[in-house]
């Protein structure tokens, strides 16, 4: 999707849009869902904070997404975002907990080691490029999703690590 926002240089578009909606509220939604059902059979009860504040997180990002225009910058070699988002910090927090919360929670220690390698990256690259975190942030999630493949492909006959 990012490639799509470059080749338009930026500004308005449907493909700044589209790249929000995945980005923003589906992931908050997807992850947790996608670890409950991927979890430990312990794990459930320590997924209901991140599990409620997934849809919470992202029904406030969907109505900025519906009700404001997004925006994309090309800012040297990574692309600025933005969205009109109130309380920002708090629906920050919300979409952290959410996403990087369940992965931390879920019980599968290569899960774990997911969420704990993606909780450190956040502020590594906030610290990094503060006004272009969103597309850093993507560049490293992509990157760090290669500890996803791993556990993806562990032999079916083998249990999951807890």
């Amino acid at each position: 999707m990012e490639a799509a926002v470059w080749d338009t240089g930026g500004g308005c578009s449907p493909a700044a849009t589209a790249w929000a909606v995945i980005a923003l509220p589906l992931l908050a939604v997807w992850v947790p869902v996608g670890v409950l059902l991927a979890a430990s059979p312990g794990a459930p009860r320590r997924l209901w904070g991140p599990l409620a504040a997934g849809p919470a997180t992202a029904g406030v990002l969907a109505y900025c997404l519906a009700t404001r225009p997004v925006t994309s910058e090309i800012r040297g070699h990574v692309i600025g975002y933005g969205v009109n988002v109130p309380w920002m910090p708090l629906v920050l927090t919300g979409y952290l907990f959410a996403t990087l919360g369940a992965l931390l929670l879920g019980g599968d220690r290569r899960l774990r080691t997911l969420g704990a390698v993606l909780t450190a990256g956040a502020p590594a690259c906030s610290a990094l490029w503060r006004l272009e975190f969103a597309s850093t942030w993507c560049a490293f999630a992509a990157v760090a999703s290669l500890l996803l493949l791993g556990w993806v492909r562990r032999p079916r006959d083998a249990p999951p690590v807890t």
